[in-house]
């Protein structure tokens, strides 16, 4: 089974990575364009399905993939 885990950081911490590619955009000449927030994606691929997929999924993410206290993270199944 493969997954995507999206991680982003929660709303309200501050992502001075994000300000930096917006002023890069901006220097670039992409007007326009609002707040920008950077994030990181894995794919997973596991040879569990269904709910302990998941299960085992969701302990990654919390043990090593994201950083919970300033992250949020979602995954896809597919």
């Amino acid at each position: 089974m493969k997954a995507r885990i999206f991680v982003t950081l929660k709303e309200g911490v501050l992502d001075p990575q994000g300000q930096a590619i917006e002023g890069a955009l901006s220097a670039l000449g992409f007007s326009g364009v609002g707040a920008v927030r950077q994030g990181k994606v894995f794919d997973v691929e596991l040879e569990e399905t269904g709910e302990p997929a998941e299960a085992r999924l969701k302990a990654m993410c919390e043990t090593l993939l994201a950083n919970t206290v300033i992250e949020d993270y979602r995954i896809e199944m597919g």
